[in-house]
């Protein structure tokens, strides 16, 4: 055998190997015309059991940092009495306490730590509401409350490091200073910019300097300013912001059931609707993108008709969706976010009466049934 025919011998075993690794990664030989999307199994025993007797109140909030640890934040207070029956005086039953709304979890389930409330320095929201943690682990911290017109932002140990917004000081869509109970943020690595998904009382995207908090931009639906007339602005709450690789910026219009797409100076990009009929609470609650390079699926949390749904990116196109309505394994009340791990997992986080953080594990794709 020559060596040029060893090494096209080698060329050819090389890629054969490289393509059976795709497709083991992919989980699926896709056929020409055949449409898959990806699989998911639910993971009942995510996450593991919580000490100290603590117990989660509605789970509002979920981010997955650079390790793939799993962030949430919870609200205490939405404990009922006898769920938190062991803190009153006298007790009224053996168990529970109310678990510190900043959880952090490893990827396997186990607390890693648990910090958060009020503080010295800095105005803990009454309502907590979003989370996520920076490039640089920063965790930034988001509220609803009636007067949660700021937002937080501290190291992932607790330490507090920045405020941005005062209580009960803003609320209307011309001010650069303060927020309108906001619902969630993200930092952009590229330009180390804040985005806030402002919020349940204003109706628009506003971005900070992420290390001094100095306002540089917002704008409202279809890249014009809040409440410009022709335009059907956002409706309340405004409840996402997500950067993708490519620098596109996916706005959560909840309750319009709509996704709006923007550059990043806020030029308006397109619009994809979902489930356009829902009513309620609406249909887009929250968003992420798949672990590949390409970012190729979209998946939307709908708390209204409690779904995952999964979508593909460039198109808008719907290829199928996981999760019901109930309270078993799989299942969601009120989903409220999601987040996805390097791995391609999907947490998600439920409010109202479900209270908990749900994984569910990726298993390639498959076939969507016709």
């Amino acid at each position: 055998m020559t060596c040029s025919w060893k090494m096209a011998t080698a060329v050819v075993a090389t890629g054969l190997v490289g393509a059976a690794l795709l497709l083991a990664e992919l989980g699926h030989a896709q056929r020409p015309g055949e449409v898959v999307a990806p699989k998911f199994a639910v993971d009942p025993f995510w996450p593991k059991p919580l000490p100290n007797r603590w117990l989660l109140g509605q789970v509002s909030g979920v981010a997955v940092d650079s390790r793939d640890h799993v962030w949430i934040v919870q609200r205490p207070k939405s404990l009922t009495e006898d769920e938190r029956g062991a803190t009153l005086s006298p007790p009224r039953s053996l168990c529970c306490v109310p678990a510190p709304p900043v959880i952090e979890f490893d990827a396997e389930g186990n607390l890693v730590q648990a910090w958060g409330g009020p503080g010295l320095g800095y105005d803990w929201p009454a309502n907590e509401h979003g989370i996520f943690v920076d490039h640089q682990d920063n965790v930034w911290l988001a509220g609803n409350g009636e007067k949660d017109h700021h937002i937080l932002k501290f190291t992932r140990t607790g330490r507090f490091l920045m405020q941005i917004g005062k209580p009960g000081a803003g609320g209307h869509d011309a001010d650069t200073r303060n927020l309108g109970r906001p619902a969630d943020t993200r930092v952009d690595p590229t330009t180390n910019e804040l985005y806030v998904a402002d919020g349940y009382d204003n109706h628009r995207v506003i971005v900070f300097d992420a290390n001094t908090g100095a306002y540089k931009r917002h704008w409202g639906a279809n890249g014009r300013p809040p409440g410009e007339p022709g335009v059907k602005p956002f409706g309340n709450p405004v409840h996402c912001v997500r950067i993708a690789k490519d620098g596109l910026v996916y706005m959560c219009d909840r309750r319009n059931n709509r996704i709006q797409v923007f550059q990043r100076a806020g030029a308006f990009v397109k619009e994809v609707p979902l489930a356009p009929d829902t009513r309620g609470n609406g249909a887009v609650w929250d968003l992420d993108f798949s672990a590949d390079r390409a970012q190729t699926y979209l998946y939307t949390a709908d708390g209204e008709n409690n779904h995952v749904w999964m979508l593909l990116r460039d198109s808008g196109r719907i290829l199928s969706r996981f999760g019901r309505n109930g309270r078993y394994a799989g299942q969601f009340h009120w989903i409220h976010n999601l987040a996805v791990d390097s791995k391609g997992n999907v947490f998600t986080t439920e409010v109202d009466s479900a209270k908990r953080a749900q994984k569910f594990v990726y298993h390639g794709l498959a076939p969507v049934e016709p």
